[in-house]
């Protein structure tokens, strides 16, 4: 797999030069001529930790978790005092982490960020099926949260026992969602699971529009080598069948194919922290993406707090992106999104894409992964299937190894991938 991933980046970057993030960071971060900039929060703190996720996580503990949000909003403020007046930005996400242990402070987080910054299009938090409870929503409500993505991962019981995850109540999820307005209900679903059927996935996605989603996400099931779990995903043959089948269900359904693995019924709904042309990101693990660099927290708790005490900023690592670096970085998070506007790529690079990638459009044109309609690129369901299954080989080569090392050392002095 990492061949493959190296043989791609040397082919579009044409450079054998690789990724390297090392340990530094600009304590002052050039965000104030960025358009269309996102903010991301992570809060780590979870009541159990999953062994299948590899997301930055902590077990909840009250003490920690208030000394956490002390920092966090230290941190907040630090970056955005860097900006003389107040930044538009295009939304607000919280990921964890189950964020809602969190929900008494979270007016104080959210205040925070209105000090620097206005948010145009929406504020949106990650729960745990526990976490929906009326009380809960309406507290989300009252401090400006507009989107809701509840971690399901799976309505069946034989998955629930396969993640280590516990029976959900159905019912009470429907009633407590009937009782609160949000613009973007979505439920996280995993998808290639040992054994699983399109039947399986069906009665999971048609569960969810039943209880109140207007949008599902069905996330591919990736074997991270520093987790503990021993589940394995499906072979790819079976992959594609069942992806393909999924696909071709929801559009019947009518549904809106939003990115890659993401359908909604209502085509307004939208629910994605990380397709945006740059954001900053606040707390450990969060990452933040500017026109020329990329740089990423901490993934220690302890050691983010001590750092954000320091007066510092909790950076762990920083790559400096080569021009083409930096293109195929923006037209990888582009594809998530299923299509590709090359005006929008233009407008941001001051090249036109053919220009630069004219022969790799041919060629996926040619091998069916494309269409051209109107301008712009929208990939078919054999291209989508692909990102699908070359976004395996990225994760694998790229995020695993710098995950698994930043989980062990705080602030390691380089990763090279």
């Amino acid at each position: 797999m990492n061949v493959v991933a190296a043989l791609t980046r040397m082919w579009l970057t044409r450079s054998v030069k690789p990724f390297t993030f090392r340990n530094e960071y600009d304590e002052t971060l050039p965000f104030a001529d960025c358009d269309k900039l996102g903010l991301y929060v992570h809060i780590p703190f979870c009541r159990n930790v999953c062994n299948f996720c590899p997301y930055c996580k902590v077990k909840y503990e009250k003490g920690l978790c208030e000394r956490y949000i002390d920092a966090l909003i230290q941190e907040i403020r630090r970056v955005g005092n860097q900006h003389p007046g107040k930044k538009t930005v295009t939304s607000l996400y919280f990921g964890g982490g189950s964020p809602a242990l969190a929900v008494e402070r979270l007016p104080e987080i959210v205040a925070a960020i209105n000090e620097r910054f206005i948010i145009t299009d929406g504020v949106g938090i990650e729960l745990h099926p526990d976490d929906v409870k009326p009380s809960v929503l309406q507290k989300l409500r009252d401090c400006g949260v507009t989107k809701i993505s509840i971690g399901i991962q799976s309505f069946q019981q034989k998955y629930q026992r396969i993640l280590g995850r516990a029976r959900i109540d159905v019912n009470s999820l429907q009633q407590a969602l009937s009782q609160s307005h949000f613009e973007t209900v979505s439920m996280d679903f995993i998808f290639a699971l040992p054994g699983q059927t399109f039947e399986d996935l069906k009665s999971d996605l048609d569960g969810a529009f039943a209880a109140g989603a207007n949008h599902v996400a069905i996330y591919p099931f990736i074997d991270f080598t520093f987790t503990p779990s021993s589940v394995t995903a499906l072979p790819k043959k079976e992959k594609r069948a069942l992806l393909d089948r999924v696909t071709l269900y929801c559009e019947e359904q009518g549904y809106t194919r939003s990115s890659i693995w993401t359908f909604s019924s209502d085509k307004n709904a939208r629910y994605s922290s990380m397709t945006r042309d740059n954001y900053l990101g606040f707390g450990c693990s969060a990452a933040t993406l500017l026109r020329d660099q990329f740089k990423i927290n901490t993934f220690s708790v302890e050691a983010y707090c001590q750092r954000i005490d320091e007066r510092k900023l909790p950076t762990s690592l920083t790559i400096r992106f080569t021009p083409r670096q930096r293109m195929i970085y923006y037209l990888f998070w582009t594809a998530y999104g299923v299509s590709i506007d090359p005006r929008e790529f233009e407008k941001f690079f001051g090249v036109p894409l053919k220009k630069v990638y004219g022969l790799e459009l041919k060629l996926a044109k040619l091998l069916g992964f494309i269409e051209e309609k109107d301008g712009t690129y929208r990939l078919t369901l054999k291209g989508a299937f692909y990102y699908h299954y070359y976004e395996n080989f990225y994760t694998l080569a790229y995020i695993d190894k710098m995950w698994g090392i930043m989980r062990k050392e705080a602030f390691p002095a380089r990763i090279t991938l």
